[in-house]
């Protein structure tokens, strides 16, 4: 089995395709639907590689032209935006649309050519602009937007369309046992027809030929069902949403909507959502390896405007005009090959078709061992081999075809199946639950979480910032709006300027007038400020010029700009953390406005407002600025030293509703939380404390304390750390690692660009919905939409469900596979026929596969699960509660099935000429009645009460019901069909209550104790310190 085991994360494409040749199925198309598509992943890679040495290739040719001729006279042509096609000069020149002076080939030749030559023919981004008929201060217009997509297409790839349900009709029409189970209800046919005429010749082959077609199309529904699911799942991974400028206005827009001749924002973290042209920022950096394979990043400025589809921004912020979208770029051709490659298996499904193909040889053996003991018997038993009948090819066919019927009820297809649609389920409803999972086998693995690294902003606390406090010109003020009446104008113009000014966000105004702030939390927050402080936005930003500036990041925990006034003053402002932008200052204003000296005594005195704001649960922020003589250079940093200060502001962001029930509902499932925050210790700490994740005897440390700690002393550490302050992404991919050299399984939160490690790094990594950048979100397993720490509990959860409604699946499935090949192997032994009949078999056989998956693995998630301890990874999935519940059970029923074949005569007074298929029809109606009752066994694996939440779960109730209805209906009514003649009320009764009866013999065999293959809830937390002071957490079972 050990080729049925893959890593939850970065699995081999030699493992994977190992397993495949390992696995026994039956129908592999089926089997393997769900899957990664290897062989196209194989080739959408090389064809992606065959375009990178394209591009280099032809950029050499370029330059090589360039230095022999002096000048480029050699342009790019469209053959290598879409090298499908053999020549770009043979490409039909587009029309112009619209009045438009410049076409879509144009456009798609100058961006992928990066021809700075050829832009300037057309005189630059702006003339591009121009013939475009788009502003770059106002961008489209409402009513351009038609026009752009007519002219110029929509932002979209092609796309394989989905599958509809004939095609998976068709897949279940794949299964060989399906298709020799076909062959044989024709011969049946041909042979029912000869020997006993039409009138009654043809029930046993059409039986078998129905009950055919009912598999097929129960097995297509479901299927088609799950395929809808993921492919609804799929359109949500890809959409992204952009800020651009639209008639006048900053705003959200899905990459979907994005046209030709949009004015796009692009910050830290975002992937560039279309060919562009560069129009203005600062540092904005490129990295371009998914596109061109060169791992060095670009800058882009005005002598390196072309920007391409799907590449990453690293650093700086900028604006950039949108020339190809969809089809129309590099990026739709890569994105349409690689799509319906398939999802990748998760360690679940992989072990469970290790279990399938296993029990499927046994199962295999058993069919083989079936017919040729039914065969013996029946030679043996006929008096001369010399002669045969038509009756006797029948019987001989009739054991065929039960043979290969228990293939298929021993061969579980549905077992890896039901992983799938259990997952699938999950997903759906998780994203109801506002978390989009990204790869499948994060559904499992949080099941097992032990550990969540949880950010602080806007994932325990809200993430709407208001500054509440600050302090400036020596003084504290708790009421902001009445700040402008108490500073001095010139301190107050300063701090207003900084406010806008440094700063991403931006200012327009709501339908009823009102301000509409956009941008991070922060700097909306900082935006407030400036308009409490009355500055007007527009003003102050149309009189000032923004020369230089330095964006925010998370290792500089700081922003810098430099101001151009009217006069020609050059003034750089600052904002960034505290301690560190107040360690850069010398100097401050007075209550006079006058600036002065920061003293020892002050500058203790600010360290203390810092930390009385800190203690207040406030985020703290300095404002600063300095004058310079000059402009700095496009490589040289703003001059960040000998600064005055002129704010401290403390920033309100108040803890999430349900953040602290969260944690502790955490706690009870055994799941310990660390925060891990950029912030302040002192604001981290009063957070911690206030949801309850920082108690007595945990421990609170800063990033830069952490990093420097030797190893021994970071395990020391560790074993009660409960907050990390002031930490950098390095600090947290080192939390990551070494939390899993204890062997916990870590969930880590993340939402910015430099995040990335530690979410691929992390068990399950977590980024976040609304603050997370595009770099973040595609880095981690799932998304929380709506950035809250709750719904990273109802994540937990859910993983919890879904590992619990396959082993309730696995639980009944093994239980029928038992008692079906046993009670069929025996009797054929003992009595030289199956009670069981193909017919028959083949309902079974859809109980317990397709319908049972989807009655147990629709399950719910419900509170109980967080009440129990994480589910160790190196866990038996079959556990002993398991094993135990599926012996219980098959001996009960095999017994009492053993009683009715040699027994049941006597016992029910049968005695006419029907007598044998009248017990046939009583053994078989039990059997089923057992399976029904079992599945409402199978429901809960340890409690008594299997009937607890039974109405909350719909889908449950319909099959049970739709299996009763069907089964009476089989008996009653479909007699020639399938074997089987109606019963007396009296033998209703009792098949019914023998079948009834498996759910006290199912409470009393989970009174049984067994070995636990957990640890219980009540002694994790009790265990968890000591084991770990001693070592590594253990490996074995507990």
């Amino acid at each position: 089995m050990k080729k049925f085991e893959i890593p939850h994360k970065g699995s081999s494409p030699e493992a994977l395709e190992g397993w495949r040749r390992a696995s026994f199925a039956l129908n592999a198309s089926r089997r393997f639907r769900y899957v990664a598509d290897l062989k196209k992943r194989g080739e959408a890679e090389e064809g992606l590689k065959q375009r990178r040495r394209f591009r280099i290739s032809v950029a050499a040719v370029e330059a090589a032209w360039r230095f022999y001729d002096g000048k480029s006279f050699f342009s790019l042509p469209y053959v290598f935006v879409n090298c499908d096609f053999v020549a770009g000069a043979k490409r039909a020149r587009t029309e112009c649309k619209h009045g438009f002076r410049i076409n879509v080939t144009e456009l798609a030749e100058l961006v992928s050519g990066q021809n700075f030559d050829a832009l300037q023919q057309y005189d630059g981004v702006l003339g591009v602009a121009e013939k475009l008929h788009t502003s770059v201060k106002e961008g489209l217009g409402s009513n351009q937007l038609v026009k752009m997509c007519e002219a110029f297409g929509e932002n979209k790839y092609t796309e394989m369309p989905p599958k509809g349900f004939w095609v998976f009709v068709w897949e279940a029409c794949h299964d060989l046992t399906l298709i020799i189970l076909g062959i044989c209800a024709v011969v049946s046919l041909a042979i029912g027809i000869v020997t006993k005429g039409w009138k009654e010749g043809w029930y046993d082959g059409a039986g078998i030929a129905f009950s055919i077609i009912l598999v097929v199309f129960v097995t297509a529904a479901s299927d088609y069902q799950q395929s809808l699911q993921f492919h609804d799942l799929d359109n949500e991974k890809k959409k992204i949403f952009v800020e651009v400028t639209r008639d006048n206005r900053r705003q959200k827009i899905c990459i979907f909507e994005l046209f030709v001749g949009d004015i796009v924002h692009l910050k830290i973290g975002d992937q560039v959502p279309a060919d562009g042209l560069y129009l203005s920022g600062c540092t904005v950096t490129i990295d371009e390896s998914s596109m061109t394979g060169e791992s060095e990043p670009k800058i882009k400025d005005e002598s390196k405007p072309f920007l391409l589809s799907g590449t990453k921004v690293q650093d700086g912020s900028g604006k950039m005009l949108v020339t190809g979208v969809g089809m129309n770029t590099e990026w739709g051709h890569v994105m349409a090959t690689l799509s319906g490659d398939g999802h990748n298996e998760t360690p679940l499904q992989v072990k469970l078709n290790g279990v399938a193909t296993l029990i499927g040889k046994i199962g295999l053996g058993f069919a083989l061992l079936t017919f040729l003991v039914l065969l013996g018997r029946f030679l043996y038993s006929k008096e001369s081999t010399s002669h045969w009948s038509a009756e006797d090819a029948m019987t001989i066919v009739n054991f065929f075809a039960i043979a290969v019927t228990i293939v298929v009820v021993a061969v579980p297809e549905g077992l890896p199946l039901a992983v799938t649609l259990t997952l699938a389920f999950a997903m759906k409803k998780m994203m109801a639950d506002k978390a989009l999972v990204r790869h499948l086998s994060a559904c499992e693995t949080m099941g097992s979480a032990t550990i969540i690294c949880s950010d602080k902003t806007g994932t325990l606390t809200s993430n709407k910032m208001t500054v509440v406090k600050a302090w400036a010109a020596g003084s504290v003020h708790k009421k902001i709006e009445k700040m402008k009446e108490d500073l001095p104008v010139e301190a107050i113009n300063t701090l207003i300027d900084g406010s806008f000014l440094n700063s991403d966000g931006d200012v327009s105004a709501n339908n009823d007038g009102s301000p509409l702030l956009l941008g991070t939390p922060t700097d909306c927050a900082i935006l407030g400020f400036g308009l409490n402080l009355g500055g007007k936005f527009q003003e102050v930003c149309s009189n000032r010029k923004v020369v230089k500036m330095e964006p925010f990041n998370s290792t500089r925990k700081k922003m810098g700009i430099v101001v151009e006034h009217e006069d020609g003053k050059l003034i750089a402002h600052w904002k960034g953390a505290s301690e560190i932008v107040l360690a850069s200052c010398d100097e401050t204003i007075d209550a006079d406005g006058h600036i002065v000296k920061l003293d020892e005594q002050t500058r203790d005195q600010l360290n203390g407002v810092i930390k009385a704001f800190a203690d207040q649960a406030l985020r703290t922020l300095c404002l600063a600025f300095r004058e310079v003589d000059r402009i700095p250079g496009s490589l040289e940093p703003i001059p960040s030293n000998d600064l005055v200060l002129g704010a401290i502001v403390g920033i309100k962001d108040p803890l999430r509703k349900g953040a602290k029930e969260a944690v502790r509902l955490c706690h009870e499932a055994g799941i310990e939380v660390l925060m891990v925050t950029g912030d302040n210790l002192h604001t981290a700490i009063a957070i911690a404390t206030e949801c309850g994740i920082l108690t007595d005897d945990s421990d609170a440390i800063e990033g830069p304390v952490f990093r420097k700690l030797r190893p021994a002393e970071m395990k020391d550490r560790i074993r009660k750390l409960k907050v990390m302050a002031r930490s950098s992404p390095t600090d947290k991919l080192l939390l990551v690692r070494e939390l899993q050299k204890m062997n916990e399984v870590v969930a880590a939160t993340g939402d910015g660009t430099n995040d990335a490690p530690a979410l691929q790094n992390a068990d399950i990594g977590l980024a976040m919905g609304i603050s997370g950048t595009e770099v973040a979100k595609e880095s981690a397993d799932v998304v929380i939409l709506d950035d809250n720490f709750s719904t990273i509990v109802t994540v937990a959860k859910w993983g919890r469900s879904v590992y619990t409604n396959i082993q309730k699946f696995v639980q009944f499935q093994l239980t029928v596979n038992i008692v079906a090949l046993i009670l069929n192997f025996a009797s054929a032994c003992l009595t030289g026929s199956a009670p069981l009949t193909a017919v028959q078999l083949l309902w079974v056989n859809l109980i317990m596969d397709t319908l049972a998956a989807l009655a147990l693995a629709t399950e719910p998630p419900y509170d109980e699960l967080m009440r129990r301890p994480p589910v160790r990874r190196d866990t038996s999935f079959i556990s002993n509660q398991m094993w135990r519940n599926i012996i219980g059970q098959a001996v009960y029923q095999l017994a009492v099935l053993a009683i009715l074949q040699y027994m049941g005569k006597e016992i029910l007074h049968l005695t006419d000429d029907n007598a044998d298929k009248l017990l046939n029809t009583v053994i078989f109606n039990t059997f089923v009645f057992c399976q029904v009752f079992n599945e409402v066994n199978a429901r809960e694996m340890e409690k008594l009460n299997v009937f607890n939440h039974t109405f909350d779960n719909k889908i449950f109730l319909l099959i049970i019901g739709f299996t009763i209805v069907f089964q009476v209906i089989m008996v009653e009514f479909l007699g020639k069909f399938a074997s089987t003649v109606p019963l007396t009320k009296e033998q209703w009764l009792v098949t019914v209550s023998i079948g009834f009866m498996s759910l006290p013999i199912a409470a009393i065999v989970k009174l049984i104790p067994v070995p636990k293959s957990y640890v219980s809830r009540e002694t994790v937390s009790n265990i968890r310190q000591p084991l770990l002071a001693n070592g590594n957490w253990p490996n074995p079972e507990v």
